[in-house]
């Protein structure tokens, strides 16, 4: 299985006006201009998705639509989880993709900090506390034969999104 591990773009402050709700802030126009370019990253390595989960907090559902729209993919194919949340905890999303997901080869995970990153550091070294850097708009991925909560899973590769987006320039911007 690859899991593709994915921190949400570039969202609005927390203390923009009508953003009372952390979980509604959606991404800044720059950050949906950024993203629509690393998508197009993904596009230009020939990265699909079977699946994308994501957390039900606005930017990362901002983020998936991207990835969806761009990788031509059908509104079927972004479901949303709870265990992804900022404060989520690893072992209950290893649980859900066990439970449920395992059938699909190529799974994206749109989510937050520090929960990306603890889920990383336990599928890869098998310890959540290991200090991992995933800035907004950048993609993990990971492959597993045996999803487990120790570990478990290779390090594929690790872009910022710079990488990616400079990846996506030559592509056009709009969905």
């Amino acid at each position: 299985m690859n899991l593709y591990l994915i921190r949400h773009a570039i969202a609005v402050s927390p203390d923009a006006p009508g953003c009372e709700a952390d979980s509604q802030r959606p991404l800044t126009d720059e950050g949906s201009a950024k993203m629509i370019k690393i998508a197009h990253g993904l596009k230009a390595l020939d990265i699909h998705f079977d699946l994308i989960l994501a957390s039900p907090y606005l930017r990362a559902l901002d983020t998936a639509r991207i990835l969806l729209k761009v990788l031509k993919m059908e509104k079927e194919q972004l479901i949303t989880s709870e265990n992804l949340v900022p404060m989520g905890f690893p072992v209950q999303i290893i649980g859900e993709i066990n439970e449920k997901y395992l059938q699909f080869g190529n799974l994206a995970m749109v989510g937050h900090e520090p929960n990306l990153s603890a889920l990383i550091s336990l599928l890869v070294a098998g310890d959540a506390a290991l200090s991992i850097n995933l800035k907004k708009g950048g993609i993990c991925h990971l492959r597993t034969e045996n999803l487990l909560h120790e570990r478990c899973a290779t390090l594929e590769w690790l872009m910022m999104p710079k990488q990616l987006a400079a990846l996506g320039e030559n592509l056009p911007e709009t969905l």
